[in-house]
């Protein structure tokens, strides 16, 4: 809740001189509008960044070779960008990831989903930190994804989304390396496999390595904001089904388009109730039928359901199969739905207390801050990081520069806000794993 403005509380008090049961009411509010201020800001959250770790030589050596490299850290941005990977077909792009890391010392396996995995070792006494940025697209292999370069942006299908992540973890293992940086604890590098077709790859490896990554960082999405929540989704396809017949004997028989079309509207009439988290749902395809003059005998669509509330996420989908259901037997038809992602929820602003509390979401806003860039902690997201959301493991997602357009063929991406974004996750892999051997 945000605190009142002084020209407010003053003309409140004003009032208040005047009459004394009003002025007992408002000296009660302005007792509760202090108490509301101080707590806001007595709040301090832990923090594993100062930036004493910044000014440590390895990290200042670290972040110098971060600059200087940033020419052909653009040039590679471009030539991964170029490799189409579309999930499921990533396989040119991770072996080109492979081949990187392989080439600074560190053992590298892909697994049976096709995530490509790296582990550098700490000293010890540190924490496990992992860092995920997708390898795939949603384009096609045949689409075109030569990059364009105009000014200072990158034009290319893939090449914000997640291509510029890609390239900014190359380049931060390879500035650990040139600048001897070692920390306590080991940090992984994953670049994940499926994470378009519902973040399968982050979900594989860690359910195959239950109890390993201490804390999960998703290099996804824009600057500047960090996402420390999972947005739910469930994507489903009802399908409504019936005998069928020919136009001219159509008359009177049960009829599954009309089902499915009064099944839309009356979805569409639901109300999302307030204070909850809040949703969004949208019904994106619609298919049946074979030819023209007959009735389908069997026609869908499908659902995309978000919310961060698991327990609203859960009745809004019963609702939508109540509605269906009532549309399917006013029309005497039958129907079935096709689960075809579930993505669980990890919980409104005020379920998520604890783990804006951990000191993983601080320590990014301040390596933002202190890489020029003011970011704000957000209860949601729509990342890999969500696998660890939901798991239990703190987990976040913070951006890879700026862009637009993603998912299209007008892709484009900023290219100068990549090198503070590679900055951001070397800090980051340094504070939360430990600078060994740093003195304070």
């Amino acid at each position: 809740m945000h605190a009142r403005h002084p020209s407010r509380i003053a003309a409140l008090a004003g009032r208040a001189r005047r009459s004394a049961p009003v002025a007992l009411a408002v000296s009660i509010a302005l007792s509760a509008v202090a108490t509301r201020v101080a707590a806001a800001q007595a709040q301090r959250y832990p923090t594993r960044f100062s930036p004493s770790l910044a000014a440590q030589p390895a990290v200042r050596d670290a972040l110098r070779w971060l600059d200087s490299n940033f020419p052909r850290q653009l040039e590679e941005w471009i030539r991964i960008t170029e490799i189409p990977a579309p999930s499921g077909r990533e396989q040119a792009r991770a072996a080109y990831v492979k081949a990187q890391l392989e080439a600074e010392g560190l053992v590298v396996t892909i697994d049976s989903i096709g995530n490509v995995i790296a582990r550098r070792p700490g000293t010890g006494g540190g924490e496990t930190v992992v860092f995920a940025a997708h390898l795939d697209t949603v384009h096609p292999l045949d689409t075109d994804v030569t990059v364009r370069r105009d000014g200072n942006v990158l034009r290319a299908p893939g090449v914000f989304d997640n291509s510029a992540s890609v390239a900014n973890l190359l380049a931060v293992v390879r500035a650990l390396n040139r600048a001897s940086v070692r920390t306590r604890g080991d940090i992984i590098f994953i670049g994940t496999a499926q994470e378009e077709l519902g973040l399968r790859g982050m979900a594989w490896w860690l359910d195959a390595n239950p109890g390993v990554a201490d804390m999960l960082i998703a290099l996804d999405g824009g600057l500047p904001s960090v996402s420390y929540g999972a947005l739910g989704i469930y994507w489903s396809r009802y399908h409504f089904t019936g005998e069928g017949s020919h136009t001219n004997t159509s008359a009177g028989k049960p009829h599954p388009a009309r089902a499915l079309a009064e099944a839309i509207t009356s979805i569409y009439g639901i109300r999302i109730p307030d204070g909850q988290g809040g949703a969004v749902y949208n019904v994106g395809i619609l298919e049946g039928g074979n030819v023209i003059n007959a009735i389908a005998q069997d026609v869908s669509f499908t659902m995309d359901l978000r919310s961060v509330n698991p327990a609203l996420l859960d009745s809004l989908d019963a609702e939508i199969d109540r509605r269906v259901a009532a549309s399917a037997a006013g029309h005497g038809v039958g129907w079935r739905k096709e689960a075809v992602q579930r993505n669980a929820a990890g919980g409104t602003e005020d379920m998520l207390a604890d783990r804006r509390a951990h000191p993983l979401v601080q320590t990014a806003l301040d390596v933002h801050e202190f890489a020029g860039i003011r970011s704000r902690a957000v209860a949601s997201g729509s990342t890999d990081s969500n696998m660890g959301v939901v798991r239990g493991i703190p987990s976040i997602s913070i951006g890879r520069t700026t862009g637009g357009d993603q998912h299209t063929l007008s892709e484009w991406a900023d290219i100068d806000p990549a090198l503070p974004a590679a900055r951001i996750v070397l800090l980051l892999a340094i504070a939360l794993a430990g600078l060994a051997g740093m003195t304070s």
